[in-house]
């Protein structure tokens, strides 16, 4: 750490700022969740900081939510999209032949679909609720993430530890745990950080077409969406929200930069 880069520190503060605010968020918030405070669209004061939004409730408040909202879901989808992508990536590399064909056509079918379709098509059809939301992006994402571990995982089954581990016997989950897994993190903890921005991001879409986290729950792709109109009055509050977006999706991208540049000095030292 003595090395990192200063993009890398930034992008590492507003994420531990973020996760302080997702955490204790609830906590901090001067009103409740979904509040009437005040008028519609009052601007800042010392009473509201960041004013109000189309139904008065207060924007600082809900931002807050919103932080704990949108990061919770959008970091269970990518967990459970890499426990998924990743267990079919390692089995289909290691044991290869027809289990690794079965598995990359089913996956190529899935990812013939356009995401966004997808997605619209499964939402609108079932039950609005946020298991659903969680395993429909992390379905769509587990793809990219089946992709990724499979390719770097083919590598390191034909190494000849690899090859002796099996011929001591062992079993297809030791190899995968303990001779393939370590051996194939370092680009599959970048890709964490970018799966995850995918998951954010395409979380606030949703939420935007309103599929995503329902209403009275704050999410900050759904209140950019409630406070659009705001703009053509020459308000500024639906920035607020997409500003908070933006500036994590930098953060993120900043520290994942950093770790793939880490990772390929690593390697050509070695």
């Amino acid at each position: 750490m003595r090395n990192t880069p200063l993009s890398a520190w930034f992008g590492f503060t507003i994420i531990a700022i973020y996760a302080f605010l997702a955490i204790f968020g609830p906590w901090i918030a001067p009103y409740g969740e979904s509040a009437i405070v005040g008028d519609v669209w009052l601007p800042m004061s010392s009473e509201h900081w960041l004013g109000t939004d189309n139904l008065g409730r207060d924007i600082l408040t809900r931002l807050l939510y919103g932080a704990q909202n949108t990061i919770a879901v959008a970091l269970a989808a990518t967990l459970l999209s890499f426990a998924l992508g990743m267990s079919l990536g390692f089995l289909a590399a290691v044991v290869g032949g027809f289990t690794d064909q079965a598995i990359s056509r089913s996956v190529d079918v899935v990812m013939s679909i356009p995401t966004l379709i997808f997605a619209l098509v499964v939402l609108s059809v079932l039950p609005s609720s946020t298991l659903v939301l969680i395993l429909v992006i992390a379905v769509l994402d587990s793809t990219r993430v089946f992709r990724l571990s499979r390719a770097v995982a083919v590598d390191v089954a034909v190494m000849d530890f690899v090859e002796v581990a099996r011929l001591r016997g062992e079993g297809l989950g030791w190899v995968i745990r303990r001779e393939v897994l370590p051996n194939t993190l370092p680009p599959l903890i970048a890709e964490f950080g970018l799966r995850f921005c995918f998951a954010f991001l395409f979380l606030s879409a949703l939420s935007f077409l309103g599929l995503g986290i329902q209403p009275p729950a704050a999410d900050w792709g759904g209140m950019v969406r409630d406070n659009a109109n705001a703009v053509s009055f020459g308000l500024t509050i639906p920035l607020i929200p997409a500003g908070a977006i933006a500036l994590l999706t930098v953060a993120v991208n900043l520290v994942v930069d950093w770790q793939l540049n880490r990772a390929s000095l690593l390697r050509g030292r070695a």
